[in-house]
């Protein structure tokens, strides 16, 4: 059994840390960062197999946070799951800290792979995966794209070649929040039926409420079970979730909140 309610609450903790950390370096994306909390909560206290005290563990779980923007997020979820001090949090983007302003496997106890460059993590985690299957390795490898990020022709190369290799132990994310930094999804590349879209490239395809912790850890038990091709699980979400004046605001895409703001969005998050 999945304890749902430890997992929202862990969620929580990542939301709170996202608004300490953006607000304390006057610099990040807060917006799609508290719209992936309750996946990173899922994932790192629940579904991956992981042991923070060896990272680089070499059957682990891997996870690919390709929306790299959203680190504050991954960096709370590994802090709280002791890969790190929580106390480093606090040195988010500062000169020195081992936490960048998008992931960095070189300094970043727990990040698997450096991102930032949209497009690019479904085929590093494609590489991982076939890497895998030639070591006759067993785990899984976890891919978190954001809706506009599927607007890269990359995108959809991978997904041809994740289909052709028949990577079913690739599980991919869209955190569909339908806002990117420009706008809304539809006014700047609409993306149509992205279910029908990635289907049609040879996935299986699932959606769910991304906000739904349960249903999260419903589905990848389905991709699980679903051999001889990847998933993909469509993630309906809310950007800037948890915070009343940064929900559905394209505004909050990449941009601190002041100490005033900062207030405000922890006690409404139960501070």
């Amino acid at each position: 059994m999945h304890d749902v309610k430890m997992l929202q609450a862990k969620a929580n903790e990542i939301r709170k840390h996202v608004i300490r950390m953006i607000g304390k370096a006057s610099s990040g994306h807060p917006g799609g960062s508290l719209s992936c909390a309750d996946l990173l909560a899922a994932l790192y206290f629940d579904e991956m197999n992981i042991d923070p005290k060896n990272p680089q563990w070499e059957d682990r779980d891997r996870f690919v946070m390709s929306k790299g923007h959203a680190a504050p997020a991954l960096y709370a979820a590994l802090a709280l799951k002791g890969y790190f001090p929580v106390e480093e949090l606090d040195t988010l983007r500062e000169f020195g800290s081992i936490l960048q302003g998008h992931p960095y496997s070189g300094k970043t106890p727990g990040v698997d792979i450096s991102t930032g460059s949209l497009g690019q993590g479904l085929s590093i985690a494609n590489g991982i995966a076939l890497g895998a299957k030639l070591n006759k390795q067993d785990f899984y490898v976890y891919c978190l794209m954001g809706d506009g990020e599927t607007e890269e022709g990359q995108v959809w190369e991978a997904a041809m070649t994740a289909a052709h290799y028949k990577l079913d132990h690739v599980i991919g994310f869209v955190d569909y929040n339908h806002l990117q930094i420009d706008g809304t999804i539809e006014e700047v590349i609409g993306n149509g039926n992205l279910q029908a879209r990635f289907a049609s490239f040879g996935w299986n395809v699932l959606t769910v409420d991304g906000h739904d912790i349960g249903a999260i850890l419903d589905a990848i038990a389905q991709a699980k079970a679903t051999k001889g091709i990847p998933t993909m699980i469509v993630m309906n979400t809310v950007k800037g979730k948890g915070v009343s004046f940064m929900e559905n605001q394209v505004g909050w895409h990449g941009k601190a909140p002041n100490a005033e703001q900062v207030a405000q969005a922890l006690k409404e998050l139960g501070e």
